[in-house]
């Protein structure tokens, strides 16, 4: 699921563009059905659950590498056993294209 945001790369946002609507937003959501849409429909969110806090700061590192090479960053909240990742761009305040395609690719890297 979610293999053609998988190859897909994030194009930089420079701000001045509106958010998604919650309603594009739902139907990109399709491809990536075990997220979540938040605030409105301008947060994407999910948990992913480990058996331990190294398992589960090793996948933040993860996660962090990848939002490096892409250049967009999540917030990412964790603690023993679990952690959630929230994509959303700062700079429009809502959803774009490129929240997608990383909650597509951080699925790939659980």
């Amino acid at each position: 699921m979610g293999s053609d945001l998988v190859d897909k790369s994030c194009v930089p946002c420079r701000g001045g563009i509106p958010p998604l609507s919650e309603a594009q937003a739902q139907a990109l959501l399709q491809q990536i059905p075990e997220w979540s849409l938040g605030d409105g429909g301008r947060r994407l969110s999910r948990r992913f659950d480990f058996p331990d806090f190294r398992r589960a700061m090793e996948f933040v590192c993860r996660v962090g590498e990848l939002a490096e090479a892409e250049g967009h960053h999540p917030d990412i909240h964790f603690g023993w056993g679990w952690v959630e990742i929230v994509w959303y761009t700062h700079k429009i305040g809502g959803l774009h294209d490129n929240d997608f395609i990383m909650a597509a690719k951080t699925g790939r890297l659980f």
